[in-house]
């Protein structure tokens, strides 16, 4: 019928003409009204349940039954009627104009809703067949509650370019300006609160939460833009339930769901209808010990207060629109109200003429004096904002100046919408009210906690603040120990899949499950987490290494030959040793250096030699200790031309074992050829040559100081690094070629005929020398760190114990404990004999 009427009017506006109005036989009445200059209209859900007629389609449908009275909506219309009030009062605000009201009951049906929307469009006040005027009943409508019937409502009176204003309808949906070019609030979006929402969740570390929403705009809208921001800021969602009030299945279902699930906190992005009914079914199954998330739907609302409600709703956590003091409205609520809105007293309701009248005011006036705690002023503040931004915009219109506005201007809808866009003022409680390019009001909530207060009776605390406003950072305040938790304990509860992964240890995701849900696996060698719950392990700089906890990276141990461990002290003790024991042979020699033993052989090349041992056996202590730039050049050079002096020494007595066999023959006159002073010659420039190579050594590339961190990932190996190669392997060569050489001559010659013929102990020492040397190469290239440097000081020192005792010891033998042999003639006594 609505529709016909519509479509007539439609149809006749497009020819130009007038269309004759017809009141309906049964039209829709408002629940409070009074007339006025100009008109609000008010779309509340005063009944929050409906009962509907049985639809036969064969006669016209009875009328709906509402039922069960909603005392908060009744507020709201109490303090649109209050402001409205106020407003008339006021000189200074349309002056001589007088606003006047007609409030709907849609009691929580979309169906009443639109009847409701359709009757502040059209007006009642028509006579049959009278011309209509084209003019809304309604300048602006104050509605409704929920988003739902906020959307039929704003959907419906859009066309016309009527301007609603809704005190809480806060679906994101709504913001757009397309769909709703006439629709504002004095609340904001829940965009804003659900983003918030997430940030709440993450302020507390919980990372495991469930959702529950209502089934509707509202619901559905708000809880899309929570999980959208939860998966940003790493929260993760157990389950997502919606349900709608006329669903007692899925009720179920969704009470089951949060009885059998893990999570502790549940996001309860529901309406006040279906919140009320959830609750009543977890205190039926006994569901406690949640941490509750509410919204500003009823976070705050008193009716959610029974004696049994507290084990689910106690320590409850949520947002909600600041409240405001609004001066006189306690005292309105309570006796003006009934008086001048429902005037139904009790002598009216016994008279037969008013009783008609007053009967469908009935089941209101058992809540006459009803005691409801009016302090909790937030969303009658809304509706305290949403009535001044019209009165604003319509002083504006009527260009009321001086205190006297023009009557004989006729305001239409779609004026007060474009006025609408430029209100900015501040109220008598000190807010200041102006609206975005969205038709929304800047995003302000107070952070809510449902305690006991000090006589035992629930409040609704203050913990904190959210303000879209301020800068990054500064967004959110809460203020943890002011906080009771959920189910009234006194800590705050855990909810995580999974337990946080210390330091030293990363999250390693359950396949097929959430990201929140993962195993601690510990940080693999030289990698470190330093924090909780790291995703990954961070690996140390290269000269770092992890600790045995993982949790920080440390300086690796450096290593090297040192003097003050057991190896090193071994090494050290055997060069001392050496280099004593050949101090102490030299020392014999020079006490007996006349002796034939000593004398033979050339006795200036036995005391060069044993100089040139006692620097090898020192010079492997370079070896051992902190490698320095110095140390690095002097050990390999110290080495290679100490060896190489002592070889040269050891070829020279060589030579001459050859050379003197040979003087021996008749009519030779070889040792003119290599006497003394060639004999000296021959070393210095064996010597010499080595001393070239290592000079050219160190100035093209020396050894240097190398931290080593290629054989051990935990530690660092310092070494000397060999600088050229080629030059370390040229004075290694250049060490076996005398060493050859002279082990070649020393072989020829070990048969002389003399009683003591050093040429076999020479043949053998070098015999000893070489396989040393050789054996060092391979072992030389595999040893690891500092066993390295331990390997060659063993071949320095091996090797010159080799020669120290092969071409010493008969010698020192003779001489300590066979003196009788220490004679020219037992010396020379086997080639004096072939001589005869």
């Amino acid at each position: 019928m609505f529709l016909h009427v519509l479509l007539l009017s439609l149809s006749l506006l497009s020819k130009g003409e007038k269309p004759l109005c017809h009141i309906m036989e049964s039209p829709e009445y408002p629940l409070l009204s009074k007339d006025g200059d100009v008109t609000i209209g008010g779309a509340f859900s005063i009944h929050s349940s409906v009962t509907q007629p049985s639809m036969s389609f064969t006669e016209a449908p009875e009328s709906l039954i509402c039922s069960s009275v909603n005392l908060r909506e009744l507020r709201f219309a109490q303090a649109m009627i209050f402001v409205i009030e106020e407003i008339n009062r006021n000189s200074n605000l349309l002056p001589n104009i007088s606003i006047g009201y007609r409030i709907y009951d849609n009691c929580g049906s979309r169906l009443l809703s639109m009847r409701a929307a359709m009757a502040l469009m059209n007006g009642q006040d028509l006579t049959a067949n009278e011309v209509c005027s084209g003019q809304a009943g309604v300048q602006a409508i104050i509605g409704e509650s929920e988003s739902s019937p906020t959307i039929v409502l704003a959907k419906t009176t859009g066309p016309f370019k009527i301007p609603v204003v809704s005190h809480a309808a806060t679906c994101e949906c709504l913001s757009s300006r397309t769909e709703y070019p006439s629709f504002y609030r004095t609340i904001a979006s829940d965009y804003y609160q659900s983003r918030a929402l997430a940030q709440l969740v993450k302020h507390f570390g919980w990372y495991w939460v469930g959702t529950v929403n209502s089934d509707s705009d509202y619901g559905n809208n708000g809880i899309a833009i929570f999980l959208e921001a939860a998966k940003e800021e790493g929260i993760c969602v157990e389950y997502s339930e919606k349900f709608d009030r006329t669903e007692p299945a899925k009720l179920q279902k969704v009470v089951d769901i949060i009885k059998k699930g893990t999570a502790k906190v549940i996001i309860m992005f529901l309406a006040h209808i279906e919140m009320n009914i959830l609750i009543e079914q977890l205190i039926l199954k006994n569901v406690t010990g949640f941490q509750m998330i509410g919204v500003e739907v009823w976070i705050t609302a008193v009716n959610l207060i029974t004696p049994t409600s507290y084990s689910v709703l106690g320590g409850s956590l949520g947002f909600d629109v600041g409240k405001a003091n609004i001066a006189g409205f306690a005292d309105y609520v309570i006796k003006e109200f009934w008086e001048t809105a429902i005037p139904c007293s009790d002598a009216k309701r016994k008279n037969s003429q008013a009783k008609d009248t007053c009967s469908r005011y009935e089941d209101l006036i058992q809540f006459k004096n009803y005691n409801e705690d009016v302090s909790e002023l937030r969303y009658a503040n809304n509706i305290y904002s949403g009535v001044y931004a019209v009165a604003h915009a319509l002083h504006s219109l009527f260009g009321c100046i001086n205190n006297i506005c023009e009557k004989k201007w006729t305001i239409q809808p779609w004026q007060v919408v474009e006025s609408l866009k430029k209100v900015n003022f501040t109220t008598r409680t000190g807010e200041q009210v102006w609206f975005d390019s969205t038709g929304a009001t800047a995003a302000k909530y107070d952070v809510i906690n449902w305690q006991r207060g000090p006589d035992g009776e629930v409040i609704f605390k203050q913990v904190g603040y959210y303000d879209a406003s301020l800068p990054p950072g500064k967004q959110f305040v809460i203020t943890n120990k002011n906080i009771v938790w959920g189910g009234g304990q006194a800590e705050k509860p855990r909810s995580v899949c999974s337990d946080s992964c210390p330091p030293g240890t990363r999250k390693a995701g359950q396949k097929g499950r959430p990201v929140c849900c993962y195993d601690c696996i510990p940080c693999a060698e030289g990698e470190i987490s330093n924090r909780t719950d790291s995703n990954n392990c961070e690996q140390c700089p290269g000269e770092y290494w992890s600790n045995a906890e993982r949790d920080k990276c440390v300086l690796k141990v450096v290593e090297f030959l040192s003097f003050t461990e057991v190896m090193g002290i071994i090494l050290v003790f055997f060069s001392l040793f050496g280099a004593g024991l050949t101090i102490f042979v030299g020392i014999l020699f020079i006490i007996k250096k006349e002796s034939p033993i000593v004398r033979a052989n050339n006795s200036e090349l036995s005391f060069l030699l044993l100089f040139s041992l006692a620097l090898c056996f020192l010079c492997s202590l370079t070896f051992i200790g902190q490698p320095s730039e110095w140390s690095c050049m002097l050990r390999h050079t110290a080495f290679g031309i100490t060896f190489v002096l002592c070889i040269s020494c050891v070829l020279g007595k060589t030579i001459v074992v050859l050379m003197a066999f040979r003087a021996t023959l008749p009519g030779s006159n070889v040792m003119k050829w290599f006497g003394p002073p060639q004999q000296r010659f021959s070393v210095l420039a064996f010597t010499l040559i080595q001393v070239i190579i290592c000079v050219i050594w160190l100035t093209i590339s020396p050894p240097f100081p190398y931290n080593n961190m290629n054989y051990y990932k935990e530690k660092i190996i310092l070494e000397c690094k060999l600088g050229s190669a080629i030059g370390f392997w040229a004075v290694l060569g250049y060490i076996g070629v005398l060493a050859s050489l002279c082990f070649v001559l020393a072989f020829l010659a070990r048969k002389l005929p003399d009683n003591f013929n050093e040429a076999k102990f020479i043949t053998f020492s070098i015999l000893i020398f070489c396989a040393v040397w050789i054996t060092f190469i391979p072992a030389y290239v595999s040893s690891p760190g500092k066993f390295t440097v331990a390997v060659e000081t063993f071949a320095i020192l091996a090797s010159s114990f080799g020669l120290l005792f092969c071409i010493f010891t008969p010698k020192c033998y003779i001489i300590l404990f066979k003196p009788e042999l220490n004679t020219k003639k037992h010396v020379m006594g086997k080639m004096a004999s072939k001589s005869l």
